[in-house]
């Protein structure tokens, strides 16, 4: 029934260690077999996302930075919806004024005013090298950002996301992806939009997508998706949206969904 899955990265398929376990490592590589077309649909950076891709030997346009791009591992382009500049300015100042960690990415790089602690573990995790800059505006001349993103305490996250959210309605796409990150992407990039346009792209109707996620990110995917499934460890708003929880985290609930739903299925 299902011939494109798209699949959530952190706490979804990676478990607690950043890791893919066995178990779902061996689904969706039967999944593959089987004929149905999987991608991943994430926040992370297209570089970081990129290798976990390869080592799955996924084909498929990859779902990065929100939506924002998407493109495969072997580097074709399929869409990019950066923030217009003047915009990135504007929500860069508001959140230095603030006293945020900012981090901002241009042409699939990352640069941060500081190595914070917040930064140093982002970046650990996401496996990408830091540049460091004196004024992180300064990087706006570079070409216009795939994302901005603000790491704080996640009632500050919170606050944030109140008064972004409608400050920038129609322009910015404002978003949590976990309580201490802050999402600031163009309007048009979310991975319910990017879902839907590349399984057009691929001639697959809707009710043919299966969605895994776990966060407030995925919302959109999981309600475009002809079943949006979460894994146990998703934050309430995502069990709620989602058409079916499966009662494993992380990994071993990704491979509890795509076993139930396409490995066993008819």
């Amino acid at each position: 029934m299902y011939r494109l899955v798209a699949v959530d990265l952190d706490d979804t398929l990676l478990n607690g260690n950043f890791e893919i376990g066995p178990r779902a490592r061996r689904a969706l590589a039967l999944a593959q077999e089987k004929g149905v077309t999987v991608t991943l649909a994430t926040g992370r950076m297209y570089r970081s996302a990129r290798p976990i891709a390869q080592e799955l030997g996924l084909t498929a346009p990859l779902i990065t930075y929100q939506g924002a791009l998407v493109k495969d591992a072997a580097g074709e382009e399929y869409a990019h919806y950066p923030v217009p500049v003047p915009w990135a300015r504007e929500v860069i100042r508001c959140l230095q004024a603030r006293g945020c960690h900012i981090n901002v990415y241009v042409n699939d790089n990352l640069y941060m005013r500081s190595l914070t602690p917040g930064g140093a573990r982002y970046a650990t995790i996401s496996r990408v090298p830091v540049h460091v800059v004196e004024d992180v505006e300064e990087t706006l001349a570079l070409g216009a950002p795939t994302k901005v993103l603000a790491i704080a305490a996640p009632e500050e996250v919170d606050l944030l996301l109140r008064e972004l959210a409608p400050a920038f309605t129609g322009r910015l796409h404002v978003t949590k992806s976990k309580p201490h990150f802050l999402e600031i992407s163009h309007p048009l990039a979310t991975k319910g939009r990017a879902l839907a346009s590349l399984a057009g792209q691929l001639g697959v109707p809707r009710e043919a997508v299966l969605a895994i996620g776990d966060g407030y990110n995925d919302l959109d995917m999981l309600a475009f998706a002809g079943l949006g499934a979460a894994v146990a460890n998703a934050c309430p708003e995502a069990r709620a949206a989602a058409g079916y929880v499966a009662g494993a985290a992380e990994d071993a609930g990704v491979a509890e969904i795509i076993e139930r739903f396409v490995l066993e299925a008819d």
